[in-house]
């Protein structure tokens, strides 16, 4: 079952990122739109501080799955997402009724910096942090037979 839930949280980020790409290949309002135009804009415009910090988020899990969370693969991790936001952001330039944006851009950046600046200040430099104990639980976890 561990085994299974592992195979899971491996492929999470992928699946995840699989699905960021089929989103960004519709218009922006093919799957929701709200009544009032200024709470559909900033609702979308707002997603872009999450979308690839949850990106991110799930390359962390993944790596604690594995019981890998290093700060180099956390590194490397938070600048796939952030390559991976730019990379959507060229690929939305080409889809009908959807905007590319240096801003856009920045939003994906902000979003994997804060979750990665929480990453680093919780478990890699305060040991004792709440956060830091429920991901080193959830590592030792996963690696009990």
């Amino acid at each position: 079952m561990k085994k299974l839930l592992t195979y899971g949280l491996t492929a999470a980020p992928f699946v995840y990122m699989i699905l960021i790409w089929v989103m960004s290949s519709n218009p922006d309002d093919a799957v929701i739109r709200f009544p009032d135009n200024q709470v559909d804009r900033f609702i979308k415009e707002s997603l872009h501080l999450v979308e690839f910090g949850i990106l991110y988020g799930l390359f962390v899990v993944a790596l604690l799955a594995h019981g890998k969370l290093r700060f180099t693969l956390n590194f490397t991790a938070a600048l796939i997402a952030v390559f991976y936001g730019f990379v959507d952001e060229i690929h939305q330039s080409f889809v009908p009724y959807r905007s590319a944006t240096m801003i856009d851009a920045a939003k994906d950046l902000i979003g994997v910096t804060v979750l990665f600046w929480i990453v680093n200040r919780t478990y890699f430099k305060k040991p004792d942090h709440p956060l830091t104990r429920k991901m080193k639980t959830f590592e030792a976890y996963i690696k009990k037979d």
